[in-house]
């Protein structure tokens, strides 16, 4: 590597966010500009290790130890074009990704890791900067036209491929944005919507069409797509929320964390809200769920200027760092502290809600909660610690399901498997010319999985349609670098 002894010479370190008292005030990226010193200090780090476990640990199979080695020797071109060819979207992956590269990190065995994600997003940044993250035409068409029904992150994915194997590819989003969750979900404070802007922008430079306010099986008919393209593409996500069937249920403000977060997009993208707009302004809120979308309330209802903001979890509270159950290079389920947190919220484990109170007018006013004490796998409430705590806004963010099943997938067809997710076989569903990728086929997981997905079943495609494909497999890594 660049520098045999970097891990040695230097600490973990990250630019500093924004301050508190100023970010909580707009809904601007909660992190800094890149600094180039600094990402050149961290790839420094990147140990020659001999077998880099943060390769099995990156579901792209990102070929980090080489892009690291790259930036250090500050050749960012060949670090962008290194990281470009597993992984097609470093700005999403660079800011809203848990890293689970990073918890692979040999050197995260007795030192904190290398900031692998910040580098990331460093080489791609310095790429936008620089001009040479730039359209890539394909060479030739095929005579083949797909249709992709979703645009998050595995249908953009999936399209950015198969355009590049020459296909002609179209894109349905139902939402009035291109992006999914990137764009109706996930904050601006931690992905700024220009930055998806970007790459769209791009994407339809290279040949990709998009169709908005496109709903698939209601407005969009299925026998004109299935009777147009070769193949239909499903990435529509998973977004039936898992919901707290307990009394109380049906009071105002009770909601589902994604009936809250959309509309605040919305707010600063500067559009209208269609349905009763969910403020916490001045309120109580609860957000009853410890995953990243409860951490996206807890920071968006600060800034709305809520009265109090806690996160309630019914899973005990976790340990701050690895113990024996959770050795490298596994993910490791610790205590973790996002940006939100820190800004001013507080955390409760160990609690069940059994029912929201209201006021007498439909109106929520309390929960009622009570603690659990957990022995093995199961828990039992804790005599004498039932009690009501002020609530007048609670957000369910209690993950999802599955895909939504009536509609276009039940039209279609396709076989579910045993959690409702959509049953493939090599990303290809019980329907011929149907497939399906992302969350719709594996379930609720992170946006690295997605863009995976993406790939993999854009592979899976262009093997069907041409016999081979000319996509290169994750495990196979970067072949024929033109930059020196």
């Amino acid at each position: 590597m660049g520098k045999p002894t970097g891990f040695l010479e230097f600490d973990r370190e990250l630019p500093k966010k924004r301050e508190v008292k100023d970010r909580i005030k707009d809904y601007n990226e909660v992190d800094a500009p890149m600094s180039e010193p600094i990402a050149l200090k961290q790839a420094s780090r990147c140990m020659d290790c001999g077998t880099p476990f943060c390769h099995n640990g990156c579901p792209l199979g990102n070929i980090i130890p080489e892009f690291n080695d790259a930036v250090y020797q500050s050749n960012w071109k060949l670090a962008y074009e290194i990281l470009i060819s597993t992984n097609n979207f470093p700005e999403f992956t660079g800011r809203i990704c848990p890293a689970p590269c990073e918890a692979s990190c040999v050197l995260g065995i007795n030192k904190p890791p290398v900031t692998i994600e910040y580098i990331e997003k460093s080489i791609i940044e310095k790429a936008f900067e620089g001009g040479y993250a730039a359209a890539r035409k394909p060479a030739n068409r095929t005579d083949k036209k797909i249709a992709i029904v979703g645009s998050g992150p595995a249908g953009l994915a999936a399209a950015a491929q198969l355009n590049q194997a020459g296909h002609t590819v179209t894109v349905f989003e139902r939402a009035d944005e291109i992006g999914g969750l990137l764009r109706y979900g996930i904050p601006d404070f931690k992905l700024d919507k220009q930055i998806v802007e970007r790459r769209i922008n791009l994407m339809i430079e290279e040949g990709i069409r998009f169709q908005t306010n496109a709903n698939v099986g209601v407005n969009v008919s299925i026998d004109q797509l299935r009777e147009e393209y070769d193949v239909i593409l499903l990435t529509g996500g998973s977004t039936v929320p898992r919901d707290l069937p307990i009394p109380g249920r049906d009071l105002k403000g009770v909601h589902f964390a994604m009936d809250f977060l959309p509309q605040q997009n919305k707010r600063v993208s500067g559009k209208k809200i269609s349905t009763e707009e969910i403020w916490a302004t001045n309120k109580n809120v609860f957000v009853i769920g410890g995953g990243d979308t409860g951490s996206d309330c807890v920071g968006t209802s600060i800034r709305h200027g809520a009265k109090s903001v806690t996160q309630i979890e019914i899973m005990p509270k976790p340990p701050e760092s690895r113990t024996a159950s959770m050795p490298w290079p596994n993910w490791p389920m610790i205590l973790r502290t996002s940006t939100s947190h820190e800004e001013g919220c507080e955390r409760q484990w160990s609690i069940v809600t059994k029912e929201f109170i209201g006021d007498g007018e439909g109106r929520l006013k309390a929960l009622k909660v009570v603690e659990v004490e957990w022995t093995g796998g199961s828990f039992k409430e804790k005599a004498g610690t039932e009690k009501e705590i002020p609530c007048e806004l609670a957000l369910l963010a209690l993950g999802f399901l599955h895909p939504q099943h009536n509609g276009l997938l039940d039209q279609l067809g396709v076989d579910y498997d045993e959690r409702g997710n959509v049953k493939c076989t090599k990303y290809q569903t019980s329907v011929e010319g149907i497939f399906a990728a992302g969350d719709m086929r594996r379930g609720q997981s992170l946006v690295v999985w997605a863009i995976s997905e993406g790939r993999e079943a854009a592979r899976a495609i262009d093997r069907y349609l041409m016999g081979n494909t000319t996509l290169e497999a994750k495990e196979k890594g970067i072949l024929n670098l033109s930059v020196e």
